[in-house]
């Protein structure tokens, strides 16, 4: 009988897999069976090792996705250079913090950039080749507890993940019918480089954890286990969902 939570034979591209939450879901797809590609501007050589160590498969492709001719190009490049991809993970993500009052229209573009405007444009471009292949998909987008809430000081980040979530229930909507699966997975607090300076502030982390029901800060693994089930054949009938994975924040 097939298991339906496994990813063996799948070839998955995961962007943002040098650390943090991109490590995480990485190393579970990984351990689920899945041969993974890394896109990313920073070098992966501990996501590789991880990943090794347990038997599994991992690539690590250069990839500028704050250039978003650069971000697709690359989706082709892994297509053509290392094969069919299955699964579409968009995690790479920047935040930027200052006062709404003074925002800059600089942070404003670049965590645009990164964060919606490229993760559209790969999401199409990898549509582009299922289609043409008549071959059968998943997206999974990493949306945010700021997809739902306003922030305090993060205007780019709160905005390019709310719009997110309104891509991927637009992009369900539209490639349903094409067996291509678009769903999101908002994380709550989770230990990253994006969470350091909240972590590192003691009042905000105070506030923060008093405010979890699990009592603790969510672990990459966390949201790795999410996105495995979103990548199998588990969630096939699964389509423009967001599911919060945040220690029960949301419930709060």
């Amino acid at each position: 009988m097939t298991n339906p939570f496994s990813l063996k034979g799948k070839r998955i591209v995961v962007t943002g897999a040098n650390t943090g939450i991109g490590q995480g879901i990485a190393v579970s797809i990984a351990r689920a069976g899945g041969s993974v590609v890394g896109i990313g501007r920073s070098e992966m050589t501990e996501t590789a090792r991880i990943i090794e160590a347990d038997g599994g498969a991992f690539t690590g492709v250069h990839g500028d996705l704050g250039d978003v001719q650069k971000a697709v190009a690359v989706i082709g490049d892994i297509w053509d250079g290392i094969g069919p991809v299955d699964g579409l993970v968009n995690n790479a993500g920047i935040i930027r913090r200052a006062d709404a009052l003074d925002f800059s229209v600089e942070d404003w573009d670049e965590v645009m950039d990164v964060n919606l405007r490229s993760v559209f444009f790969m999401a199409q471009a990898f549509a582009r080749k299922l289609v043409a292949e008549e071959r059968p998909g998943k997206i999974v987008n990493i949306a945010s507890m700021l997809s739902f809430q306003g922030g305090i000081r993060v205007a780019s980040y709160t905005a390019s993940k709310s719009g997110l979530v309104g891509i991927t229930r637009l992009l369900a909507c539209e490639w349903a019918q094409k067996s291509i699966n678009v769903n999101a997975i908002a994380p709550g607090y989770i230990v990253s480089n994006n969470t350091e300076a909240l972590r590192n502030d003691p009042d905000r982390n105070s506030a923060i954890l008093s405010r979890i029901p699990a009592g603790r800060w969510g672990e990459p693994q966390d949201i790795g286990d999410a996105a495995v089930f979103l990548l199998a054949p588990a969630s096939n009938y699964m389509h423009g969902a967001v599911i919060p994975v945040d220690g029960g924040w949301l419930a709060r």
